[in-house]
């Protein structure tokens, strides 16, 4: 299915709005693009290896890495073969809050709004 750019746009506009309505958690888009390439492309995943796919810098990946690593989305990991290196791997709770992300794009596509707030009660004096 071919989308328009106005399209596309629209849907990941209608994405990220449920988002932010349905989760505590507002990653920004650079950690949310590590942390993507961390849990769907194949590892092992370094600071450097991230900063160069990217093409970011090192200390920001180290940074979004602090936040993921928080939130429980990532963890750290001594390479046992080199124990100066480092690997960056996705957890659990990290592929909890991609699968609801996914959800939230498919429910975008699908034209559903979720996480929508409730409506206003009109009051009666109004």
């Amino acid at each position: 299915m071919a989308m328009s750019e106005r399209q596309s746009l629209d849907l990941w506009r209608r994405a990220v709005s449920s988002y932010v309505r349905t989760c505590e958690l507002d990653l920004s888009a650079r950690q949310q693009a590590i942390f993507m390439t961390v849990a769907l492309q194949a590892g092992p995943h370094t600071v450097r290896g991230l900063a160069a796919d990217l093409n970011l810098a090192k200390p920001a990946v180290t940074r979004a890495i602090d936040t993921l690593e928080k939130a429980g989305f990532v963890r750290r990991r001594r390479d046992e073969n080199d124990l100066r290196s480092v690997f960056i791997e996705r957890t659990p709770d990290g592929l909890d809050w991609l699968r609801d992300f996914a959800g939230l794009i498919a429910a975008a596509a699908a034209g559903k709004d979720i996480g929508q707030p409730a409506p206003v009660a009109k009051s009666a004096a109004a």
